[in-house]
């Protein structure tokens, strides 16, 4: 029983859960800056090939 508290106790001090939850963070803010562009800069960019498809 001591070795599994042991082993809880190593997990709970280990950082590469905080790491982690880290890189979770990052990804969701990339995530939301690039809907958040897509977004904005979607129907200019649409109006840009509209208009390169009727010139060609």
């Amino acid at each position: 029983m001591s070795m599994r508290i042991a082993q809880l106790r190593r997990r709970l001090a280990s950082e590469a859960g905080a790491t982690m939850v880290e890189y979770g963070l990052m990804v969701a803010l990339v995530a939301v800056v690039v809907a958040v562009a897509v977004t904005t800069l979607g129907g200019a960019i649409s109006s840009m090939f509209t208009s390169v498809a009727t010139t060609i």
